[in-house]
């Protein structure tokens, strides 16, 4: 198991990220023996608390913190875990974060009790920090556009024929806007005005969509080194940044058309062949610069900031992203 804390990265934030991690801890329980078992075990699992640690930079990068930010960072990270448990149900993963994932050790029942019951959480606590109507529609849109995220891209499995375009929307959704919403938040609430929140905002769905696209390459290029393990996307039909660009480029087209046509059909040998045909041309490297962009245009949002702890850490994060070294 992972024993590193976040907060050690993030100075400016320890104290705050320590008390999300203690409320974290004392907002799942249930009698359930279980499903208490397996939400101690997904609390405890590695997670980096990225999602959190936005809301609360941005956050200071305007303002200062407090009770009602310590609950959303909260509740942030709760909706995340449970997506997270959700997803692995449905790619019927045996990992999360380098350990055995909620489903593989508990079974499926148990994961999606345990699922639910932390949306419910997320609710309790998002109702309880959140006295503002449009805010409490604005975290319900952001569960839609997560949930439609999701089934985009699992209306686009085996897809040959999914655009860039396409690819793009469902990131937006099933990743970008968590990142939007937790910058966005943390800055209202802090006391933001409607053009720091924007631009926060923005930086948000901009540093999602880079941290999706890392995640793509990382999919076809990581390994036990980077705590993550490679073409679990291809074995379930997704066709990611680094595919969609290869299967753009006439001289690989062919090739890869001739073994992803097989499917579910397809063996370990096959992907292993997808994987050595992206690896050995230029769409990794290409897809890094997509990536690059997108953190770019989050750095640019910053922009109208002047220079203080906040925006300065919250300048660094792209970078970390891109490197995965938070």
């Amino acid at each position: 198991m992972n024993n590193s804390k976040p907060w050690e990265n993030y100075p400016l934030i320890a104290n705050e990220l320590e008390e999300v991690n203690d409320f974290i801890q004392k907002t799942i329980k249930t009698p359930h023996k279980s499903l208490q078992a397996a939400l101690l075990q997904m609390a405890d699992n590695g997670g980096k608390y990225l999602r959190p640690s936005l809301l609360l930079l941005a956050a200071h990068a305007v303002g200062k913190t407090n009770e009602r930010t310590i609950k959303l960072a909260s509740s942030i990270e709760i909706l995340h875990m449970a997506t997270l448990i959700h997803d692995d149900i449905i790619d019927d993963s045996d990992e999360r974060r380098g350990n055995v994932s909620i489903q593989a050790a508990f079974g499926k029942d148990v994961a999606v009790y345990t699922g639910d019951l932390l949306f419910t959480d997320f609710f309790d606590l998002m109702l309880d920090a959140i006295d503002e109507h449009e805010y409490l529609v604005r975290n319900a849109q952001t569960m839609r556009k997560i949930l439609n995220g999701e089934l985009g891209q699992m209306a686009e499995r085996f897809n040959l024929k999914q655009t860039l375009d396409d690819y793009l929307r469902d990131v937006k959704g099933k990743t970008a806007a968590l990142f939007r919403l937790a910058a966005e938040e943390g800055a209202h609430f802090a006391g933001a005005n409607s053009m720091q929140s924007d631009a926060l905002a923005q930086f948000g769905e901009n540093l999602g969509i880079a941290f999706q696209m890392v995640d793509d390459i990382l999919d076809y290029s990581g390994g036990i080194q980077l705590n993550k393990p490679t073409l679990e996307d291809l074995a379930t039909g997704v066709y990611s940044l680094p595919l969609l660009l290869a299967l753009n480029q006439p001289a690989l087209h062919d090739e890869l058309l001739s073994l992803l046509k097989k499917k579910r059909q397809m063996t370990l040998a096959d992907m292993q062949k997808v994987q050595n045909i992206l690896l050995n041309s230029s769409v990794i490297n290409d897809s890094r610069k997509l990536a690059q962009e997108y953190a770019q245009r989050a750095d640019d949002c910053l922009k109208i900031f002047k220079p203080n702890p906040a925006i300065l850490l919250l300048k660094k994060l792209p970078n970390k992203l891109l490197t995965r070294n938070f």
